[in-house]
């Protein structure tokens, strides 16, 4: 998603022929990112009808329905611009106005990142809830969920900002430098401990799996960065090589692995809270209560002055 060189140019007739130079792996690639795009929307659709209205809040679903909404707008810009694309590739036409599509480019950057954001939070809670069960059950905020999600919005919100400022005027150099310091960001300060916590997750599971069942929820976020890593990742890697030199990779393909991230996680979620046996709204909410509605595991708060001091130094 380079923003520096806009929309991709629609391409030109061959010489001695009327049809345009269409490149039919391209169109395959998009025809396939759309297909997964409208599965995904349905998917994190049926996730905010399920968790606005239908699952009890708790401080995971206030994350995952964020999540949701970063991923619902993400799959929607995406398929947006891609649906534009083709149709100037088809059509061998370039009557989209370039601004228009840079902001459909921005938006989406806009939504990834928050996605990204939002999954760091989620690991990092995970994490904490495992390392010091105690503070997490007794001490932690009743909002904080909620506020970590405002703050996190206000983030995204001001990079993207920050980014669209320098990067609708003239100057190609400041552009490129906003891009550079934000997939520094995404890169080097989000991604790290997005990967240590899920470490921590997976010894937890694997652990916990030789005398119980691991919780749901650990599997979820667990799959969830796993995902993340393979297929929403290259976006931000592919774009910050894309700042400094050329890639080889096709932009249709690390466009494609970005959707299949924000497509994914409401299959992960059915999945993983399924009885394997049959799907139906009921089925579906059942799955998500199994999820997010499992019960912590038993750690009662106390009020012994020792304890408090267990909690205090965790």
């Amino acid at each position: 998603m380079e923003v520096s060189s806009t929309s991709p140019p629609a391409a030109s007739p061959t010489d001695g022929d009327d049809l345009c130079g269409i490149d039919i792996t391209d169109v395959a690639i998009d025809g396939v990112t759309l297909l997964i795009g409208l599965c995904g929307l349905l998917g994190n659709g049926a996730v905010l009808w399920l968790l606005g209205f239908h699952i009890r809040r708790n401080p995971i679903t206030v994350y995952i329905l964020n999540l949701a909404v970063a991923d619902f707008t993400f799959i929607l810009f995406m398929i947006t611009f891609v649906l534009l694309y083709m149709v100037e590739n088809v059509s061998c036409s370039d009557g989209v106005p370039v601004m228009y599509t840079m902001s459909l480019l921005l938006l989406s950057l806009f939504s990834y990142n928050m996605g990204m954001y939002l999954l760091t939070a989620i690991s990092i809670e995970r994490c904490v809830s495992i390392l010091c069960p105690l503070w997490y059950r007794c001490r932690r905020p009743q909002h904080l969920s909620g506020v970590v999600c405002a703050l996190l919005w206000a983030l995204s919100f001001a990079v993207i900002a920050t980014v669209t400022s320098l990067c609708l005027s003239d100057e190609h150099e400041p552009c490129r430098m906003s891009l550079i310091a934000m997939y520094i960001l995404n890169l080097f300060f989000f991604a790290p401990p997005m990967v240590i916590c899920s470490t921590v997750l997976f010894i937890k599971v694997k652990c916990g799996s030789q005398q119980q069942q691991p919780r749901r929820l650990h599997v979820v976020v667990f799959l969830t960065v796993i995902f993340f890593l393979i297929f929403a990742l290259p976006l931000s890697l592919w774009n910050f090589l894309q700042q400094l030199s050329s890639t080889m990779v096709s932009s249709q393909v690390v466009f494609l692995l970005a959707c299949i991230h924000s497509s994914i996680k409401p299959f992960i979620y059915f999945l993983v809270g399924s009885c394997w046996r049959r799907c139906s709204v009921v089925s579906l909410r059942i799955s998500f209560q199994r999820v997010f509605e499992e019960p912590e595991e038993n750690t009662a708060c106390s009020n012994d002055p020792a304890m408090d001091t267990v909690v205090a130094v965790c």
